[in-house]
């Protein structure tokens, strides 16, 4: 009878237990070597993570706050002059048909102190503004601390702080006094931060009767906001300059608040990029440390190799080895480097109040990348370590 001699073939699980073996022996090395994967795929997946939950909680900000509120401010003439916005101009807004609301602020020259013995120049970078009562309720605001202007506030010399202007005048309690030039106010509330205009923030608002009667206000608003459905902004936008200053829509410049936040995206996504290609230079360098680890393990190991050989192991064999190693060690790090990276998205998030996210193709990405560096990584030291002659890896030292 003859015999039928062939190589044999090792299954997988027997490959994968001779590539563990392998680590295991070579511990401090592994651990190293892992930990280079590790950063750039704790890295990369953090990046996303941070990215796409700021994202999120800026989108969810956009459809709290409303992305159809547009203001037209007053600009220049031709000829470089200041133009004047018509005193009946949010009622000329009112009259458009897709407008909600219409209402408006303006510029009042008065010089703001703490108190009377304060010096008139130094006035805390707070501006004073003329408001109307619905200001309030067509920008979405809160009052953090007292309370709104009232039909019978807005004609006597009581203000309400923006949340940045009360904390540079140190105010912190409703029925405190600042100056505004020579008149004595008495503030009667504190708003929160208003998201959407936040030059509002520094500005200490009076009632227009009262701009008029105690600051020489001449009745002309400097902005107009208008809130509109959410189908016609673009449609209302392209007729609200003209709809104000009929003749002279050039003097007009409209804006729409909500796109800056949506600016603030597109910046972070710029910002991400970057940041990707960072990660992927770090993985990179991890990819290297594994081959190195690889190599250095095929010269340390040639007579183990020559042994194994000796004994009837294959080339291919050999090959898998030294590959299942390279895989294993950089799946190692590749989990790690995924659980630390979205271990670090869900802390930032919940530190900064926003909802966590992770997106699950960033972690199928990382993982497949650690696996094709591991495949790549690997492959020079296997095919080197299944070509040693087995009597020239015997005697090797």
């Amino acid at each position: 009878m003859k015999n039928d001699l062939r190589p044999s073939r090792l299954p997988l699980s027997d490959i994968a237990r001779v590539g563990a073996f392998g680590l295991r022996a070579r511990r401090a090395r592994v651990v190293l070597s892992a930990l280079g994967i590790a950063i750039g795929i704790a890295t990369m997946v953090a990046v996303v993570g941070l990215s796409e939950s700021s994202r999120a909680d800026l989108m969810a900000r956009l459809d709290r706050l409303g992305t159809n509120l547009l203001t037209a401010e007053a600009g220049e003439d031709a000829m470089g002059r200041a133009v004047k916005l018509p005193k009946n101009a949010v009622a000329m807004v009112e009259r458009v048909g897709p407008v909600l609301h219409a209402t408006a602020t303006a510029d009042v020259d008065a010089r703001i102190r703490r108190s009377d013995v304060v010096p008139e120049e130094r006035t805390a970078g707070v501006t004073a503004q003329a408001a109307r009562l619905d200001l309030l309720s067509t920008l979405g605001g809160e009052v953090d601390k007292g309370a709104w202007l009232d039909p019978a506030g807005e004609r006597l010399p009581t203000t309400v702080l923006g949340a940045v202007a009360a904390e540079r005048l140190g105010i912190t309690r409703i029925g405190e006094t600042i100056m505004m030039n020579d008149t004595r106010v008495v503030v009667v509330g504190i708003l929160k931060p208003l998201e959407l205009v936040p030059t509002l923030d520094r500005v200490a608002m009076v009632g227009f009767p009262a701009a008029e009667r105690h600051f020489g206000f001449d009745g002309h608003p400097t902005t107009i906001f208008e809130r509109s459905t959410d189908a016609s902004v673009e449609d209302v936008r392209a007729v609200l300059a003209r709809t104000i200053s009929p003749g002279d829509e050039a003097g007009v410049k409209v804006s729409r608040p909500s796109d800056a936040l949506a600016a603030k995206a597109a910046t972070d996504e710029g910002l991400t990029t970057l940041m990707l290609g960072l990660g992927a230079v770090a993985l990179l360098v991890g990819g290297v440390g594994v081959a190195n680890t690889m190599v250095i393990s095929v010269l340390e190991r040639r007579q183990e190799i020559g042994l194994r050989r000796s004994l009837g192991a294959t080339r291919s064999a050999i090959r898998l080895q030294f590959l299942a190693e390279s895989l294993l060690l950089s799946a190692l790090g590749g989990v790690t480097g995924a659980l630390l990276g979205a271990a670090v998205t869900y802390g930032f998030a919940r530190v900064q109040e926003w909802t966590a996210v992770v997106p699950p193709w960033s972690l199928a990405g990382g993982l497949a990348a650690t696996l094709l560096i591991g495949v790549v990584a690997g492959l020079y030291p296997a095919i080197r370590a299944s070509r040693l002659h087995p009597t020239v890896a015997l005697h090797a030292t």
